[in-house]
């Protein structure tokens, strides 16, 4: 029997910002046997058998990649018989207000992006007061400890940085724009410094406001046209690699684009030519891992990766070769 979990704490922002997904299949569980003494207490609390976890996001409502976030949490929920809240807000203060509700609320568990570590350290640090477990996924790779989450499930941003850089030196460019489409957020500012850490060439960066698509395009096509030796974008989300596709052209460019993200539509334009390639962190196993992981703390007392090594999910590049083969996955909703 399907069951509608509670509604977070009464706030606007949770009202305007809040999609729930709610799944309760079987009863899931006992109370976890090696959580500490205020987690287990907690657990207690809320009954045997009915777990709530709360996903929260820095991710925008319909956005393609967050969507696959939720829909790997889903699946998870589904598997472990769990009442799953999604939430998600772009602005920093309402996510962590977004992390407060859920701990009013007093969920079971809560998975959390990191994107801005610093401003998730406080609703982080209450939630372990209330004895509510907390994991970490998506961003927020270098803070995660810090932040105090139990574990952290997502991409070396670094690294993969690094390894576009690698990449585009095999792929002989020459000068690279790396275009950030927001400002502080950790994961963006580390794959930008990875690139420019390994190519050969000349990295630039370009900041434009993410949330202004028509802007982003723009502020691209006229950094093309001031600079005709630029060889290469890089951007950091699939559709933002669409919108520079459009921006190469308005230009007269010959640059290529190439991106970190993907969804379907950028699967195909890597499969026509439009992109050369793409990095997959795989955003549908960032949270189908982390709404388990929380399962399984609750029931087992288990923390994944052991508590001090994150769980990598990336990264992975799509080029025409294999296209395809991920294209498959890409339809179905699982990429």
């Amino acid at each position: 029997m399907n069951t509608s979990p509670p509604p977070f704490a009464p706030s606007a922002r949770a009202r305007l910002a809040a999609l729930t997904a709610a799944v309760c299949l079987l009863a899931a569980g006992c109370s976890g046997t090696g959580a500490d003494d205020e987690t287990a207490s907690h657990s207690a609390g809320t009954g045997i058998g009915r777990t709530r976890i709360a996903l929260i996001t820095h991710g925008d409502e319909g956005d393609a990649f967050w969507d696959l976030v939720r829909k790997g949490a889903e699946a998870a929920a589904a598997k472990d018989g769990i009442d799953l809240t999604y939430a998600g807000d772009a602005d920093t203060a309402g996510q962590a207000e977004l992390v407060r509700d859920a701990i009013g609320d007093r969920v079971d568990g809560i998975a959390v992006t990191l994107a801005k570590p610093g401003a998730m350290k406080g609703p982080v640090t209450e939630a372990r007061k209330a004895g509510i477990p907390v994991v970490g996924l998506n961003s927020g790779m270098d803070a995660w400890r810090s932040a105090g989450v139990l574990s952290y499930f997502g991409q070396d941003e670094g690294v993969a940085g690094r390894s576009v850089g690698d990449k585009l030196d095999a792929l002989e460019a020459e000068h690279t724009l790396c275009v950030i489409h927001e400002r502080g957020n950790v994961a963006l500012e580390a794959r930008c410094a990875g690139v420019k850490k390994t190519f050969g060439g000349l990295t630039e960066m370009l900041y434009v406001e993410g949330t202004d698509m028509e802007a982003v395009r723009d502020a691209v096509a006229a950094r093309l046209r001031q600079d005709t030796r630029i060889d290469e974008v890089v951007m950091n989300g699939a559709r933002y690699a669409l919108t520079a596709v459009k921006s190469v052209r308005d230009a007269g460019s010959s640059a290529k684009v190439s991106t970190f993200d993907l969804d379907k539509d950028l699967v195909a334009a890597v499969k026509r030519g439009d992109v050369q390639f793409a990095v997959d962190q795989q955003p549908y196993l960032q949270g189908y891992l982390a709404v388990d992981a929380l399962w399984l703390y609750r029931t087992n007392g288990n923390v994944s990766g052991g508590g001090t090594e994150p769980v990598l999910t990336g990264p992975a590049f799509v080029t025409k070769a294999n296209a395809d083969a991920v294209g498959r996955f890409a339809a179905n909703g699982t990429r």
